[in-house]
């Protein structure tokens, strides 16, 4: 699962960078694993997956799945946002638009931007594997 060395690189310069590569989404997944804390990358995908979605019978389901999943109070993957954008979030359900998520994902971005990023670009994980790749 060896990434190209300039790729792996790039996940050092700005996590966008990072999540923009589905590799790098998943090294990045399993970083998050060992602080318990991949949800907010899970969050964060799941609403880069829910723009992309247009109809909106399948627009409200994924909704749903999202805010029970991530957002409402004890959700099993509950993500660490605002009251009221926790609220903000729960008066859209009914007819949910494609920014429906939108201010949570910032604040999710900045999350990890600002906390778990730092301490993945130190990890073992990627450490081990910038090694790697540049060995080769």
């Amino acid at each position: 699962m060896l990434a190209p060395v300039d790729e792996v690189v790039s996940w050092g310069e700005m996590l966008d960078n990072l999540l923009e590569c589905k590799t790098g989404q998943l090294v990045f997944e399993e970083f998050l694993r060992t602080e318990y804390s991949e949800e907010n990358l899970l969050f964060w995908l799941a609403c880069e997956e829910y723009k992309k979605t247009s109809h909106p019978t399948e627009m409200n389901a994924a909704a749903k799945r999202i805010y029970s999943e991530f957002v409402e109070v004890d959700a099993p993957r509950q993500i660490n946002i605002d009251c009221a954008t926790r609220a903000e979030i729960g008066e859209r359900l009914p007819q949910p638009g494609p920014k429906c998520f939108d201010r949570a994902q910032r604040l999710i971005h900045t999350l990890m931007e600002n906390d778990c990023y730092p301490r993945f670009l130190k990890s073992e994980i990627y450490q081990d594997l910038l090694e790697q790749v540049e060995q080769e």
